[in-house]
């Protein structure tokens, strides 16, 4: 399986204002989850009145096509959840996927492990898993290593840059590696 993350992965969001990366577009995306968040938040601020502004997300539409062209079973696994069918797969002409649904609230491991860490591995039960997110750290590695007890790759990507050629490249010589 190949766990997608989309904020840092595939919505280099960490870029430049002006300078989005190469082959990206800009989508202005109003999810659901996003507009309570953003209502809740200014109404806390007294604004309940302002408009919610959308999400700028840069998506890059040769990553559908690259991604299912990869040995793996997709898998979302970004706090998107569910959103990510509706309103990311589309722009990248993926098929719907199964996600990962994230516990609320979130529960912090601690020792620098990502949040997101235990409820992967919680998941996976065991089975091969690559990871693509831009929060993993050496701290969430060694917990995998140290809790998991099948193959895993976790494989950071560079938020300002998103997914690249070397990425997709690591990808497959790690799935291609298991046989």
């Amino acid at each position: 399986m190949l766990l997608v993350d989309v904020d840092g992965p595939l919505n280099p969001y960490a870029a430049k204002p002006h300078h989005r990366p190469e082959g990206y577009r800009t989508h202005r995306i109003l999810t659901p989850r996003w507009e309570a968040a953003e209502r809740r938040r200014l109404t806390e601020w007294g604004q309940p009145n302002k408009p919610v502004k959308p999400l700028r997300v840069w998506l890059n539409p040769d990553h559908g096509p690259a991604l299912e062209a990869l040995p793996f079973d997709l898998v979302w696994a970004t706090t998107w959840e569910e959103e990510a069918n509706a309103f990311i797969a589309p722009v990248l002409g993926l098929p719907q996927l199964p996600f990962i649904p994230w516990p609320s609230p979130r529960i912090q491991p601690g020792g620098g492990v990502f949040w997101k860490t235990p409820e992967i591995v919680a998941w996976a039960k065991g089975r091969a898993f690559a990871w693509i997110d831009d929060e993993i750290t050496d701290a969430d590695r060694a917990w995998v290593k140290k809790q998991h007890h099948g193959p895993a790759l976790l494989h950071r990507i560079n938020p300002r840059h998103g997914l690249a050629i070397d990425d997709f490249a690591a990808l497959t010589a790690w799935a291609t590696g298991l046989d």
